[in-house]
């Protein structure tokens, strides 16, 4: 058992508002400069939706991720004999079409346009160019109902939905969307580590922080092209790819990152989660539908001795398991079984978690019309019957967390809607009778359980949310792989940091 620690985030999709203050902060911070103007490390898609950039889910066009091959894995952008072919011409790629050409306005055109009858405008400009242009799309171009139902109907993951209910979200009435806040994953097999010709991209096997080192970046952008989320970016100002850096500067220092200290709706906790570095290679194996218990499986109880004692001796100090013990994402992804890793059909082993959204409690049609009226009392006993009533797809939501596991993500949402309906009798009614109890047990949950859940999830404090561990940068360890004697099956060598100067 080879144990180490890891820096994760988790975000409670029913609670997000879709503001993009998220967005706004870490661009503020990180992204404010020549050549990073179209970079948006941190935002948010409305879905269904074709998301930022343009389909970053079609790997069939945009090849990221791996793929399983001769019975272990291999990048799906290309093999290494391949990679050398295509090392100056990468036709997967994403364009800047597929993002947007960041503008601005002509204001100075307001100022000195002279004396006339017409109302002076400023023209669009290109911030790469200083030309005008005509403005086509944005990073949020689809917001809420910004491209319903064209993007919507263009979303990959609707794969596999049925035609009869696609339709029926076309309907302007039965409209319905969810908000996708994404970052970069901080996978624990990297395809961006695995595809960088020059070893520029390493992960911090202290907290597992995946970063690029620009100075030995040469722009062979092959990053870009095999990150499976499109996290990674190019610069077209300084040649040098850039990504989320998890704002280690601010964890260093005890704050939370940008993006989750400025969250208006609070939807996002972080956390130590402890992991098995030995069991990495056979769970990213494993066939579509186990991945999210075999990538579970990799994560450590921090309070069973035996995880403690391999901690310890990998230099792990006591402030990084006690924040593991206290950890809100480990509570709801070990726990109590909320948490979901987005697309891990990609078997990056993304540490970026997701609870799903809970549907609005107003079914689909199938084959027999199906009413619910909020006003009746036992609305949720029969949403928790029917699930497949619930107007975002479960196949669609299965295609986006599961890898098409509907039975997982089922779970998930009565797990969701048994707390919900449990507080409700507690709180609304002050009556909790046998068949409340009954449904608690079904889902597999405890009482007590249904009160910590709910605690988390509307009454946590900052120190509830965000439990961050003593930084020690001087104790810090870094595994080294040469990544030129790496054999580039899995991506699970950890590039050593680069040293002071470098």
């Amino acid at each position: 058992m080879k144990v180490r620690a890891h820096m994760s985030m988790l975000f409670h999709l029913d609670k997000c508002i879709g503001c993009h203050t998220c967005s706004v902060a870490c661009k503020n911070i990180w992204t404010d400069r020549k050549g990073a103007e179209y970079m948006w490390w941190n935002n948010v898609e409305t879905r269904p939706g074709t998301g930022y950039p343009t389909q970053w889910e079609n790997q069939s066009h945009y090849k990221g991720g791996w793929d399983k091959r001769n019975g272990g894995l291999g990048l799906r952008l290309h093999s290494r004999a391949k990679g050398l072919f295509n090392i100056f011409y990468n036709p997967s790629l994403p364009s800047l079409e597929d993002y947007y050409d960041p503008f601005t306005f002509r204001y100075q055109d307001l100022f000195n346009a002279p004396a006339g009858d017409d109302q002076p405008t400023a023209r669009p400009v290109s911030m790469i160019t200083g030309k005008p242009i005509e403005i086509e799309s944005g990073p949020n171009w689809d917001d809420d109902l910004g491209g319903s139902p064209i993007y919507a109907r263009n979303d990959p993951s609707m794969e596999g939905v049925p035609q009869e209910i696609r339709e029926q979200l076309d309907e302007l009435e039965r409209v319905v969307f969810d908000y996708l806040p994404r970052i970069c994953n901080h996978c624990l097999n990297p395809a961006c580590v695995a595809a960088c010709p020059s070893g520029a991209i390493y992960k911090r096997a202290e907290d597992g922080v995946v970063l690029v080192n620009e100075n030995k970046c040469r722009a062979w952008r092959m990053c870009v092209a095999a990150c499976p989320y499109k996290k990674v970016y190019y610069n077209w100002s300084t040649g040098k790819s850039e990504k989320c850096i998890l704002c280690f500067p601010r964890l260093e220092t005890g704050q939370a990152p940008a993006c989750a200290h400025s969250c208006v709706g609070r939807i996002r906790y972080m956390g130590v989660l402890l992991y098995d570095v030995d069991r990495i290679p056979d769970a990213a194996k494993v066939d579509d539908h186990e991945l999210v218990s075999a990538h579970n499986g990799v994560i450590l109880d921090p309070n069973d001795p035996q995880v403690i004692e391999a901690a310890r001796k990998n230099g792990i100090d006591h402030g990084w398991l006690e924040a593991a013990r206290k950890s809100p994402v480990y509570k709801f992804i070990k726990e109590w079984g909320l948490a979901l890793p987005l697309h891990p059909e990609y078997r990056t082993m993304a540490m970026m978690y997701y609870i799903p959204p809970l549907s609005p409690v107003i079914s689909m049609i199938q084959d027999d019309l199906i009413k619910l009226d909020l006003t009746e009392a036992l609305n949720d006993f029969e949403m928790y019957e029917r699930m497949d009533a619930a107007r975002l797809p479960i196949q669609y939501l299965a295609n986006l967390f599961t890898a098409g596991n509907e039975t997982i993500i089922r779970s998930v949402l009565r797990k969701l809607l048994v707390v919900r309906i449990y507080m409700r009798r507690k709180t609304v009614e002050g009556v909790l009778e046998g068949d409340v109890l009954a449904l608690l047990e079904e889902a597999g949950i405890s009482e007590g359980e249904a009160q910590a859940i709910y605690h988390l999830t509307t009454q946590a404090t900052l120190d509830d949310r965000f439990v961050l561990p003593p930084y020690n940068r001087e104790m810090s360890v870094e595994a080294w792989v040469d990544p030129l004697a790496h054999k580039g099956e899995t991506g699970l060598g950890y590039i050593q940091a680069p040293k002071r100067g470098e």
